[in-house]
């Protein structure tokens, strides 16, 4: 499958999905909005449970269902965003992977001329259970035998998404970023703990960093996370870091432009994929060339908006939902002014009325509706 063509079509088009970049779309420009690569899961969610799960005993979830997870979710939610998205992965010759793949590629448009199946090579699996507004994960899978680069690896693309591991060198970064590729990058938590800023080799390439809270606190030897971001900006232009129920903050080390939105207070039922929607909602602000303020409280919404439906993937939000959201809150009558005005941009970017195309959620059982 390749890219769209003209400005607004495209796969987000076909189905109904606002093209955020429709209007700075030129010809020549790269193929891709955003490229990224990783390990899909097939994840298996169970919600509802009142507890942690006891050690000797059965406990029952209200609720269950399964998607694509890990890379997985990241590449949904930028899809669903509108942007053209190519994900490079591999895909096990199972029942999972074909799932997984079709999920991904027929569902949500995601390019996959990237990735690979692999003979023999089993899916990798997630069991997440959702309670207390936390989840608790328990994961099986191996790594998948190495594949010779493809000739245009990574493709072009404006933007791409790496996940930064201590001590680990992934070349496409760096060929990406000498392209003009503008590369964003989450870290995951250092094992090591040497939270050691010179053991992430491929930050040097990147233009935007977002750790959470805590991990920024400990990469910088700071107690306080805006300090922590302000001092992330000597390593990379643009630091944001989420804080949780406090929202997001964000320093730009090159203008000295900071920005800070509070978070928008929901009942979760999942939280699985909220960091994956937040980063691909401030992706999207970015490429548009939105304003700081604005990218923040947009990834905010739609992190926000994800933790509503349960399954990492599938409940990433699309522009009819987000388009819905806005309008809702405008009719509630003691709605808070101050509010209302920080999400206002919304006002000129989603469509007065969205034609939905039904968004695939987390359903039991794989299988429903195949022959």
């Amino acid at each position: 499958m390749g890219p769209g063509g003209d400005a607004g079509f495209g796969p987000a088009a076909d189905k109904g999905c606002l093209d955020p970049l429709a209007a700075l779309r030129t010809p020549g420009e790269p193929p891709w909005d955003v490229y990224l690569t990783g390990t899909v899961f097939l994840d298996i969610i169970f919600t509802g449970l009142d507890s942690a799960p006891v050690r000797g005993t059965e406990s029952w979830a209200r609720g269950m269902g399964q998607s694509p997870g890990g890379v997985a979710n990241m590449a949904t939610a930028l899809a669903r965003l509108g942007l053209r998205t190519s994900l490079a992965a591999a895909f096990g010759d199972d029942h999972y992977g074909s799932y997984c793949w079709d999920a991904l590629e027929q569902g949500e448009g995601i390019d996959l001329s990237q990735s690979r199946t692999v003979p023999g090579w089993h899916s990798p699996v997630t069991i997440s259970m959702a309670y207390e507004g936390e989840r608790t994960m328990v994961s099986h899978g191996h790594d998948a035998p190495p594949a010779e680069p493809a000739p245009d690896c990574p493709p072009r693309s404006r933007a791409a998404i790496a996940s930064l591991a201590p001590g680990v060198r992934e070349d496409w970064v760096a060929q990406a970023a000498a392209r003009g590729t503008m590369i964003f990058a989450d870290v995951g938590w250092d094992d090591s703990g040497r939270w050691d800023l010179a053991g992430l080799p491929d930050l040097a390439h990147c233009e935007a960093f977002l750790p959470n809270a805590e991990e920024a606190m400990r990469y910088t030897r700071t107690d306080c996370p805006r300090a922590a971001a302000r001092a992330l900006t000597s390593h990379v232009p643009l630091a944001v870091v989420t804080l949780g129920a406090e929202g997001a903050y964000a320093v730009d080390g090159r203008t000295g432009e900071t920005a800070e939105v509070p978070a928008i207070a929901v009942e979760a039922l999942d939280p699985t994929g909220a960091g994956d929607v937040f980063v691909a909602g401030f992706v999207t602000g970015t490429l548009a060339g939105w304003p700081l303020a604005d990218r923040l409280a947009f990834a905010g919404l739609t992190a926000a908006l994800s933790v509503q439906e349960f399954g990492g993937s599938l409940s990433a939000p699309g522009w009819a939902e987000i388009g819905a959201w806005w309008r809702r809150i405008q009719s509630y009558e003691e709605q808070d002014p101050a509010a209302l005005r920080r999400y206002a941009f919304l006002q000129g970017v989603v469509p007065e009325s969205a034609r939905p195309w039904p968004l695939r959620r987390a359903v039991p059982t794989i299988g429903f509706g195949q022959r």
